[in-house]
């Protein structure tokens, strides 16, 4: 194959972070290389390189053998290299049309091109890629599978002959992925490339051709898919062999978290949870599936006392905390892992030591006579640091220059050091590399073990499966379906998140009778 995209030595240094040392990266005309790489590895930095978004200090780039200078996004436009970001760079209020033509010069100016042969334009590309979408629809209306179509027809419509994918399966179901891939398979048919940057392994054993992994900045290897074990990538990424993590048979109790007929309305006003009812166990992890939208963030704001039902009831521990405070909920025993770690799980401009007792620090032995005891938060800090391998100089450090992976186990370790009677853990492991991955779900399972009782909100199936005692699924703000992962696979879940079946495997009721004879849930029978 014919070199497309050549980058030569490339470096880029952030203040105290050497992001690519010396970076070294192929990519030949119809493939799809993967990239991989732990959290802070250098792969974004070394794509946004290519995108134009930063200027590398050191290293040369060549795009169809003649040097490039790529100032900006502009400049790797008319180079023919297009990105579609994780976060989609859309107008939720145009049209799919208007997004796709937004930006680019109209070909009668001074006046707008005709509508007809825009939508026409767009049709020809669709049908050619198999990107099936409604030019006139509204973007806020399209799924978010249908918003990733959209980006895509925008790179190609500006003739991208590159084109970057970074996490582009995060928030897909698995059809999605599917048909996604299939997409992807067309494009590298018709002579383009993609990069393809995944932390999921499995999806890179299945559609990339070749694969770079990075690790602290640099190249660890490249080499073709086929020759190579998913075992043997997972020890380049990490620098040694992963374990695989043992499930211990649950021993649930009796309910922690029950919900009764919820209802709750978005920021819009509009229904996002109806007639939501369920419970979670001492001593069991509750799995909610679904694709991002359907109810999930409305869910986790209202089991943390950050969104009124608007009707139910929400017991914690017994008592009726319906209408309480998150406040008040974190003193009743209730912890948060949140989704959005940087709007909700920390503060990023204070430091290691104060990230790590917020919510305690009004309790001795932080505080005294109202005065905080920087000495006490800064040792509690240090066996943090210690006992939950958060890589970072020190409880003085600030925690907005911690990697996503180490913010994430900051949280965590804030969270479960209290011992909490509930965790809510809402994509917990969303953005991690690998190694983060494995830990963080490793210390989910040993609160488990514990007698705690989790619920986990992720879009990660796998995670769902592997994690799961029971798996909720919840299509457009109802709970469709509460299944047994032992009688479910990926496919049929997928199906339930897309409102396709109401239900797969069903439990059985777990409703033994309690000490006066009324049923309580808590035991299979």
């Amino acid at each position: 194959m014919t070199a497309l995209v050549e980058m030569r030595g490339i470096t880029k240094r952030f203040p105290g972070v050497l992001a690519n040392d010396h970076v070294d990266f192929v990519l030949e005309a119809g493939e799809i290389h993967a990239l991989l790489g732990e959290n802070g590895a250098g792969k974004t930095t070394l794509m946004n390189i290519l995108y134009g978004l930063y200027q590398p200090d050191e290293g040369v780039i060549y795009v169809k053998g003649k040097p490039a200078i790529i100032h900006s996004p502009h400049d790797a436009i008319q180079l023919g290299i297009g990105m579609v970001h994780q976060h989609f760079q859309l107008v939720p209020t145009f049209s799919v049309a208007e997004n796709i033509v937004l930006g680019l010069p109209s070909r009668r100016e001074p006046f707008l091109e005709s509508r007809r042969q825009v939508h026409q334009r767009i049709a020809e590309v669709s049908r050619a890629y198999g990107l099936t979408v409604d030019p006139s629809c509204p973007v806020w209306q399209l799924s978010v599978g249908e918003q990733q179509r959209v980006e895509i027809l925008k790179a190609l419509y500006r003739g991208a002959t590159v084109l970057i994918l970074d996490e582009p399966t995060a928030v897909l179901t698995p059809q999605e992925c599917e048909r996604l891939f299939d997409t992807l398979l067309a494009l590298v048919q018709s002579g383009k490339s993609v990069i393809f940057i995944s932390h999921k392994l499995d999806e890179v054993m299945a559609i990339s051709h070749r694969v770079t992994v990075l690790r602290d900045g640099r190249v660890v290897g490249t080499a073709r898919t086929q020759d190579i074990s998913k075992q043997e990538l997972a020890r380049m990424m990490v620098g040694r062999e992963m374990r695989p993590i043992e499930k211990p048979p649950a021993a649930p109790a009796g309910p922690v978290i029950e919900l009764h007929d919820i209802w709750a309305h978005d920021d819009r006003g509009l229904p996002a949870l109806r007639s939501v009812s369920l419970q979670v166990h001492a001593g069991e992890i509750l799995g909610i599936a679904g694709v991002d939208g359907n109810g999930q963030a409305e869910l986790e704001e209202v089991l943390t006392g950050l969104r009124r039902p608007s009707r139910g009831r929400y017991l914690l521990a017994g008592q009726n905390v319906t209408h309480a405070s998150a406040r008040e909920l974190f003193a009743a025993g209730l912890a948060h892992i949140p989704a959005d770690r940087n709007r909700f799980g920390m503060v990023a401009d204070m430091t290691l030591a104060e990230n790590s007792i917020l919510g305690m620090e009004g309790q001795p032995p932080f505080t005294r006579l109202g005065m905080l005891r920087y000495r006490e938060m800064e040792g509690h800090c240090s066996r943090l640091i210690h006992e939950y391998d958060i890589r970072a100089p020190g409880p003085a450090a600030f925690a907005g220059t911690l990697s996503g992976g180490n913010a994430q186990k900051l949280i965590l370790a804030r969270e479960i050091s209290r011992r909490p009677k509930a965790l809510v853990a809402a994509q917990p492991t969303r953005g991690l590399d690998i190694g983060a991955t494995e830990y963080v779900r490793r210390k989910l399972l040993e609160q488990r073990q514990r007698g705690c009782a989790v619920l986990l909100i992720s879009t990660e199936l796998e995670e769902i499966l592997a994690l799961s005692d029971r798996i909720a699924v919840i299509y457009e703000g109802q709970i469709v379906g509460m299944v047994d992962p032992a009688c479910v696979d990926i496919e049929q879940l997928g199906l339930m998140m897309a409102g396709a079946v109401k239900e797969v495997c069903e439990l059985p009721p777990r409703m033994p009778a309690g000490p006066e004879g009324n049923p309580i849930e808590g035991r299979r029978p």
